[in-house]
């Protein structure tokens, strides 16, 4: 009877670490970003992506583990010809990510081997239809014709080519040396064409300076010319303003008695002056008669005197009536 209780003990036992290794076998948690490929006899059942799944135990396997991240593959340094016949060595980094695991798994043997062989035929290709200074200047477009081709061509993989970057460009030494002679004799040429336009500059500056200051000096000239001018002008009308004032004053004093003979003394002392003169300057001896005597000289000015009195009057009288 005991032995009878120790084997159904036994069974049960079994039977519960049997269903234990079956449950673990079947069940199957997927990492965010992989997906498995499931085979049942061999062939491919379903792709299990992220998260819980279960397997049918003894039936179901995991074939292939992809992963759906983006991935970077180094492109190998290979031998390039370009248009016209310089050869090249170029190196790159591929960037791809897997978007159908089925056809990444049973489309190609490896399709990481088949990606980068395809990369380096395509560089190849690509760099054939250019020329030597073009795949320095127009290493995008080189990059873009890259990547579309092999997208192209890996379309049954399941796999798709984000970008593609040429990380180095070499050509050879030879060509290396006559493109730094060639720099070289670009930077003088740019050093000869600099220094040609700051002495074309500098001279167009200093004739626009002598310009300026001649411009400046004219209109200077010009400025201190009409100040000049008005001076003279004010200074002649008040020139004038003053003989006018004073031949009013003059005019209105010779109207009065004391007037006339002040102008009777000035006159004959005047007329005495202006012979003494005539007699240091010349030989000739002037001698005094009755006409020239200082007498006549006051006469004749109290003649003129009069006579400019008489019309004075004669206004006075006509302004009256």
């Amino acid at each position: 009877m005991t032995d009878f209780f120790d084997l159904i003990f036994n069974f049960w036992v079994g039977f519960a670490i049997l269903a234990i290794v079956l449950m673990k076998s079947s069940i199957r948690f997927v990492p965010q970003n992989r997906a498995f490929v499931v085979e049942r006899f061999a062939k491919y059942n379903k792709t299990m992506e992220a998260g819980l799944n279960f397997l049918v135990p003894f039936m179901d396997k995991v074939a292939y583990n992809r992963s759906l991240k983006e991935q970077a593959i180094d492109i190998p340094s290979q031998g390039a010809i370009t248009r016209d016949n310089i050869t090249l060595i170029v190196d790159g980094v591929l960037y791809l990510k897997v978007l159908d695991p089925f056809k990444a798994s049973y489309g190609i043997d490896d399709y990481i081997y088949g990606i980068t062989q395809l990369a380096q035929t395509t560089m190849r290709s690509e760099i054939g239809k250019m020329e030597l200074d073009k795949t320095f200047k127009e290493r995008e477009t080189l990059n873009i014709n890259i990547v579309s081709q092999i997208n192209e061509a890996s379309a049954p993989w399941g796999v798709q080519v984000l970008r593609y970057e040429i990380k180095d460009i070499e050509p050879p030494r030879t060509v290396l040396d006559a493109m730094e002679r060639q720099m070289k004799a670009e930077r003088d040429k740019r050093a000869v064409i600099l220094d040609s336009e700051g002495e074309r500059q500098s001279a167009i500056n200093v004739a626009e300076g002598q310009k300026q200051a001649i411009v400046l000096a004219a209109e200077a000239d010009k400025e201190e010319q009409i100040l000049r001018a008005e001076g003279e002008a004010k200074a002649i009308v008040a020139v004038a303003d003053a003989k006018a004032q004073a031949l009013e004053v003059i005019g209105a004093i010779a109207l009065q008695e004391k007037g006339q003979k002040a102008i009777q003394l000035d006159l004959a002392t005047g007329a005495i002056k202006a012979k003494e003169a005539i007699a240091k300057e010349s030989s000739v001896i002037l001698l005094s008669d009755e006409k020239t005597g200082a007498s006549n000289i006051v006469a004749e000015a109290m003649t003129i005197i009069n006579a400019i009195n008489a019309k004075s009057h004669n206004k006075n009288d006509v302004g009256g009536g």
